[in-house]
């Protein structure tokens, strides 16, 4: 096996349960690079309701440079208002230019500075890091990347940091417009049904496990996220609703089409009118066949996934979430965890469909209102308190 092929090549499992067996998780190649993203000030764009906006630019660097390298060879992880992902050394310069094109166009259409930088893995190795991953199959030929190490953490550090990441920034001199093709968000912000999205991070601290945190959260709240796969899916029919034409149509086609807009809303209106048909009769229409696409799409989403720290996306009643909130406060008294949260009523969705034909489809979840980037933000100041002399 080459080192390109490392992750394509990567056996996958199918048990989240075992996501915290730190033994299987493998070091990738030390010539590879962290391709890292983020919106600047994205919390002023939360303010001003714009967090759909923030979540399709996030969305955008991982299907930019999954269009230029390839979906089975490069592992990722979305995080609402930006995006880490691991490349290969061979196509570092194609994923910097995917990068550049995304955040060129994320300045001009969407007015949103995203910072890029491409960091490789044997400098955060050089700082004591590491990226060791495991592959999580989501469905045949969709799956996930869990990574561990505190590489991404490390990486998020030298990006915001300007005269750490000043060797590593990503140019956005002579652009060219990003590939993104696949990338929509058409549906509806899908509703909680307990009364309660919390977008959760959770990162044990080395006293206690993962399974022994989230065992604890189970007692309080009747299920293990870890464990309770039918209790964690979000993305499931009935909460589904699809309107004609969507709201995030406008969105999708001024990010997706940048410069080629009429060619772009009527592509995009067609696909809409034949997913509609589809939708309401349940009838095949060419690759789209609703009742296979539907029980896909509550397969392949990442409401559940490790980034150096545990990311859930969760629907619960207010008791859940209270319960929730006192057993992580009590381990973080304890230095046992540390973790971050945002709640909401709703969450988003985020399309990336490369063949529906063949069922290659990934759909991106995110608290409402904020989620991920809200949860991170406390999560990093709770990190700072606890490491704090």
């Amino acid at each position: 096996m080459s080192a390109d092929d490392f992750y394509s090549e990567l056996p996958s499992f199918s048990d989240f349960s075992t996501v915290a067996d730190l033994k299987d998780y493998r070091p990738v190649p030390d010539d590879w690079c962290v391709l890292a993203a983020d919106i600047v000030r994205s919390s002023d764009a939360v303010a001003e309701g714009r967090y759909k906006d923030v979540n399709m630019v996030g969305a955008a660097v991982v299907a930019a440079v999954l269009n230029c390298v390839g979906r089975e060879r490069v592992p990722f992880v979305f995080g609402g208002d930006g995006a880490m992902l691991v490349v290969p050394a061979s196509e570092v310069a194609a994923g910097r230019e995917a990068l550049a094109g995304v955040a060129d166009l994320a300045r001009q259409v969407m007015e949103l500075e995203l910072r890029a930088a491409a960091i490789p893995v044997a400098h955060i190795r050089e700082l004591g890091g590491d990226i060791r991953l495991r592959k999580y199959r989501l469905s045949p030929g969709n799956h996930l990347a869990m990574i561990v190490g505190d590489g991404l953490a490390m990486a998020d550090r030298i990006l915001k940091d300007p005269d750490a990441c000043a060797p590593f920034t990503v140019s956005q001199e002579n652009t060219q417009l990003p590939p993104l093709d696949g990338l929509s968000c058409r549906w509806e912000p899908l509703p909680a049904q307990n009364g309660h999205i919390v977008s959760l991070i959770v990162k044990p601290t080395g006293r206690k496990s993962l399974p022994e945190i989230m065992n604890d959260v189970a007692g309080v709240i009747g299920f293990n996220p870890l464990i309770d796969d039918a209790r964690t899916k979000l993305a499931e029919e009935p909460r589904l609703k699809f309107r004609f034409p969507p709201r995030g149509l406008k969105l999708e086609v001024n990010l997706t089409s940048a410069g080629k807009t009429f060619r772009g809303w009527s592509m995009a209106l067609l696909e809409c009118v034949f997913f509609v048909y589809g939708y309401a009769t349940g009838r095949r229409v060419g690759p789209f066949d609703p009742k296979k696409y539907f029980n896909e799409l509550s397969l392949n989403s990442d409401h559940r996934k490790i980034g150096d720290s545990l990311q859930l996306v969760l629907d619960v009643t207010a008791e859940q979430l209270a319960a929730i909130r006192d057993s992580l406060a009590k381990a973080y008294k304890a230095r046992e965890a540390v973790f971050g949260m945002h709640v909401s009523d709703a969450a988003l969705m985020t399309c990336f469909v490369e063949d529906i034909g063949k069922s290659q489809h990934i759909h991106f979840i995110d608290g409402a209102n904020g989620g991920f980037s809200m949860a991170a933000a406390e999560f990093k100041e709770r990190e700072a308190a606890l490491s704090a002399p």
